[in-house]
């Protein structure tokens, strides 16, 4: 059964906007800015998910100030596959790829 995808109309895009000058005007909060789900948002506002380089991991898991150890227990990974990940032994795919794209743009923080 194949998934239907529709863009938003403008009725959805006109109120999206409006929605986001309510929330930067501070009259729209967190949990009910969050009830905006993709149906509404469409393809467009998933983010990009770009491969990641050695170093990129390595600066990743230094600025957290972590060892490898400590790194690969937070993002439920071991150490091994982390040390090769900073080697460019192997490359991250599917949910690792993913949760490192998080924490690049939005800092380790987001997963502590």
């Amino acid at each position: 059964m194949a998934i239907e995808t529709r863009k938003p109309s403008r009725l959805a895009k006109a109120l999206l906007e409006t929605a986001d000058d309510m929330y930067r005007a501070g009259l729209l909060s967190d949990a009910a800015r969050e009830k905006i789900t993709m149906r509404h948002l469409g393809e467009k506002a998933v983010p990009a998910i770009a491969p990641l380089s050695p170093g990129e991991i390595r600066m990743m898991r230094e600025r957290a100030h972590m060892s490898q150890a400590v790194w690969a227990r937070h993002l439920n990974l071991t150490a091994g596959y982390v040390s090769q990940l900073e080697r460019g032994t192997k490359h991250p795919t599917g949910p690792a790829l993913v949760l490192l794209n998080v924490i690049k743009r939005k800092g380790i923080e987001a997963i502590l």
